[in-house]
């Protein structure tokens, strides 16, 4: 970037060289008033041109810049989806693996506390049936 500003600069520098040392050169040349008057109106117009040429070239090449900046942002807002994407899909993989475990140590804990409580219960009334038998002997 910075070279284009030192091409660009040293263009104008150039232009405005030019420019001057053609005014320059006229006033001191021996010739009468319009034919210096004819000169310095034709000298104007090339360099005249020139600078339209030049505007013309930064235009295109603004324009061309601004192209390259537009795709490249798309791309990067298109990558960032794909991204957003594919990080969504692994979140949810990852909420589903954890839910399933979850389930799964659920399940075995429920049916640890079924098994337990069926302990229980047994244990129970093989107390209660030890109190009636050793209250009925």
């Amino acid at each position: 970037m910075a070279d284009n500003n030192v091409g660009k600069g040293l263009f104008i520098g150039f232009l405005a060289g030019g420019v001057i040392g053609a005014i320059v050169g006229l006033l001191y040349a021996p010739k009468s008033g319009k034919e210096l008057r004819e000169d310095i109106r034709a000298r104007s117009d090339i360099y005249l041109d020139e600078a339209n040429k030049y505007v013309a070239e930064a235009r295109d090449r603004a324009k061309e810049l601004l192209n390259e900046g537009k795709k490249k942002s798309e791309k990067l807002i298109n990558d960032a989806k794909v991204k957003s994407d594919e990080l969504l899909k692994d979140a949810e993989k990852i909420f589903n693996d954890a839910k399933a475990k979850a389930s799964a140590s659920v399940a075995i804990g429920k049916e640890t506390l079924e098994n337990e409580t069926g302990r229980l219960k047994d244990a129970v009334k093989a107390g209660v049936d030890a109190y009636k038998n050793t209250k009925n002997a």
